[in-house]
């Protein structure tokens, strides 16, 4: 069973930053695809971004140029550096994993992300 731990959320005003982390106990983590999702208030859970194991980056068309995703194979993390934050990106992000050999899913338990002034 493999345990994602997201952090870094909380409020920011529009225009700022936030950095989120997943931490994952995934092993080894350099076989798995990370991906952020997020889900606003009466919406679906979308795509943000992802990383493959390769390290091949893809974006929602609406935070390219504002979001970054990174990975860390040695510490088993994935970032997203998030900037010019809309009030548009409200919402909880959830990372997730997937194994490339047997494609199971996982999930963190979220974060939530509110950008207000």
């Amino acid at each position: 069973q493999v345990q994602l731990v997201e952090s870094g959320g909380g409020l920011v005003q529009p225009g700022g930053s936030l950095r989120l982390s997943c931490a994952a106990s995934a092993s080894p983590f350099s076989t798995y695809d990370m991906t952020w999702y997020r889900q606003g208030p009466g919406k679906e859970r979308e795509l943000v971004a992802g990383i493959s194991s390769a390290g091949f980056r893809n974006y929602a068309d609406s935070v390219k140029g504002r979001f970054t995703i990174s990975r860390d194979n040695a510490k088993r993390t994935v970032n997203l550096q998030m900037n010019r934050l809309k009030s548009d990106d409200t919402a909880v992000y959830y990372c997730n994993a997937r194994s490339r050999s047997s494609l199971a899913d996982y999930w963190g338990q979220g974060t939530q992300v509110t950008v207000s002034s």
